[in-house]
């Protein structure tokens, strides 16, 4: 008996003449993830892809795994492979399936012939193999209609696999089908949200992270490099790179008023990262901005921070409450650094009332007061650039 693991296609299966696109980008993703975990048989077939170990050191678990961080996949599947003959299948659904009947008393059969020239129609096979499995375990009833378990057998163009219940895949679109894109990640929970719903949807993701040293300390940025490794996990390697606002930051506090801080620097924030995108060959520009969660994110506030970029600005979070961000933090893993408790460069020189419906022109009157240009030259010229490698 030898155990494969089944990746089923979600979106995929709807591109059309562009499917072998992505398919072809799906299992490169996939070799990258498991080159390291022993050697192992990739293949695609019927909207399926297939892993089969073919060493006795690929780490089985392990593969499982990381297959459900990789977008594409609408389901993983642990299963047994068998011949496509009906006493070896009901051999290893014998040999097989009890290993998930404890503390279970019903269960049913469901087969699929997805190759027709195998004799047995679907329902036949559901009872031979649950025929077999009754045998195997006395006390077991067949309940058709709410069964505690189902069991699966597939006769596909291969072979015949055997199995329980899978898991939800990752979903989505493999990454690399929709171009890059640069996401500001700060140390808090929303961007890194908002990193993992582009990738999601088919982007490369790069990261730009802003400090203000010594306001900002060094382990606030140990976090931020924390939670690019677990983003990592989904996106694959990732580039990040550091730009200090320091020196803009305490220019802004000599030159303009207090109210307009945040809408300044956010305004710098974004002709900094126009700047990184370009230079990384990135199309768009990614924030985990909310409406209406902060005083910066007012739609008047939005509107004024975009007029000084001339790309995209995605923001795949606008929509959703925290509850509903924390919720996808928390499935990815990141929600508990987001919170430790380390400063980020939007928590400097905080004004104690930010304007939260600005006028373009009164904030532009404001960006006058001082040399925006040549301190963001300067601190572009000094970017720091670290390199986030997961698979």
């Amino acid at each position: 008996m030898r155990e494969v693991i089944l990746c089923k296609y979600g979106e995929i299966v709807l591109k059309g003449l562009n499917k072998s696109y992505f398919e072809s980008l799906l299992t490169a993703q996939i070799k990258r993830r498991l080159k390291e975990l022993g050697t192992c048989d990739i293949s695609t077939c019927q909207s399926v892809l297939y892993i089969e170990p073919r060493s006795d050191d690929f780490d089985f678990e392990e593969a499982l795994r990381r297959v459900n961080t990789v977008f594409g996949i609408s389901a993983v599947i642990r299963a047994a492979a068998c011949e496509k003959d009906m006493e070896e299948i009901k051999k290893t659904a014998a040999e097989y399936l009890p290993r998930y009947i404890k503390g279970t008393e019903t269960f049913k059969v469901t087969g699929k012939r997805s190759d027709k020239r195998f004799p047995f129609t679907s329902p036949e096979i559901s009872a031979e193999v649950g025929g077999a499995v009754l045998e195997k375990v006395p006390g077991l009833k067949v309940d058709l209609y709410s069964p505690q378990r189902i069991f699966h057998v597939e006769v596909r163009e291969n072979a015949a696999y055997l199995h329980a219940e899978g898991t939800r895949g990752a979903g989505g679109i493999p990454c690399g089908s929709a171009g890059r894109a640069l996401l500001l990640l700060s140390g808090g929970i929303d961007s890194p949200v908002a990193g993992y719903m582009m990738a999601k949807r088919g982007a490369v993701i790069d990261a730009l992270h802003f400090e203000s040293f010594p306001y900002t300390s060094e382990r606030a940025k140990e976090k931020v490099v924390s939670l690019a490794h677990i983003l990592a996990e989904y996106t694959g390697k990732l580039n990040m790179h550091v730009i200090s606002l320091t020196r803009i930051q305490e220019q802004m506090r000599r030159s303009v008023e207090e109210e307009y801080f945040t809408l300044l620097l956010r305004r710098s924030m974004m002709r900094l990262a126009e700047r990184c995108a370009r230079k990384y060959y990135c199309e768009a520009i990614v924030t985990g901005e909310s409406l209406g969660q902060v005083a910066s994110q007012t739609m008047q506030a939005l509107g004024v921070t975009d007029r000084v970029v001339d790309m995209p600005v995605f923001r795949p979070c606008i929509g959703m409450d925290k509850e509903e961000i924390i919720a996808i933090a928390r499935k990815i893993n990141t929600f508990e650094t987001s919170i430790l408790p380390y400063e980020d460069c939007c928590t400097v020189f905080t004004p104690k009332h930010p304007k939260t419906r600005p006028s373009l022109d009164r904030v532009e009157e404001q960006e006058k007061r001082m040399d925006f240009s040549s301190l963001e030259d300067e601190a572009f010229a000094n970017t720091e650039e670290i390199t986030v490698k997961r698979y």
